[in-house]
């Protein structure tokens, strides 16, 4: 049995008043949540599921382990 961490995405989505969450490295796994602890336990069952489909598929599964996550600021004139 192995540890795995993986960065979770949040969006407010006003239009839908939820909070829709995403997992970069998981392609596809995405949920939502009326509240950022809401979205973040649906996240944490979509990428248990997620991960056990691949395993079961045999499929590789991704990690961040390697991954570097920086924020870019850009001016934009619009």
């Amino acid at each position: 049995m192995k540890t795995l961490s993986y960065h979770v995405m949040l969006r407010w989505e006003a239009e839908d008043e939820v909070y829709t969450a995403w997992v970069p490295s998981l392609p596809g796994c995405v949920t939502f949540g009326k509240t950022i602890e809401e979205a973040l336990e649906m996240a944490r069952d979509a990428i248990e599921i997620y991960v056990e489909t691949l395993i079961s598929h045999g499929e590789m599964v991704p990690s961040d382990e390697s991954v570097i996550e920086r924020t870019v600021k850009i001016v934009a004139y619009a």
